[in-house]
């Protein structure tokens, strides 16, 4: 597996029009694309840093992933994601070394992206999200 860089860092947010701002005003940074994901039951906003990606995340169903995270700990970093070449095939390789997978194999993900979530409990706490072309 090959990671060539932080594809983007996920934070949940209670609402992408009062976050948007925050990020446009105060940080100086561009949106530059919303995209609803439904079979996530959620929202994203993205804006670029370098090579690196902030996608906010708000929940559009309270029992989705989202809504879930946000009830349970509040809005904050959700993940953080790695770009690799192949998706399956880094999965296969971090089942083989004994990671715990929520995804077994790729799905789409916004922006046209194949993803795949390792559970925290296997990523010293951190969700990781894996991403590939």
């Amino acid at each position: 597996m090959n990671i060539s860089h932080i594809e983007h860092i996920g934070i949940a947010v209670n609402k992408l029009e009062e976050a948007i701002p925050y990020y446009e005003n105060v940080l100086g940074l561009k949106c530059y694309a919303v995209e609803e994901v439904a079979d996530q039951k959620v929202k994203t906003a993205f804006f670029m840093v370098g090579q690196t990606k902030i996608e906010l995340l708000e929940s559009t169903d309270p029992e989705g992933p989202i809504g879930k995270f946000i009830e349970k700990k509040g809005p904050g970093v959700h993940h953080l994601a790695f770009a690799v070449d192949t998706v399956n095939e880094a999965l296969n390789e971090l089942a083989e070394k004994g990671v715990q997978l929520i995804d077994k194999t790729g799905r789409k993900g916004a922006e046209g992206l194949n993803i795949g979530f390792l559970h925290p409990k296997s990523t010293l706490g951190v969700l990781t999200e894996i991403c590939s072309k």
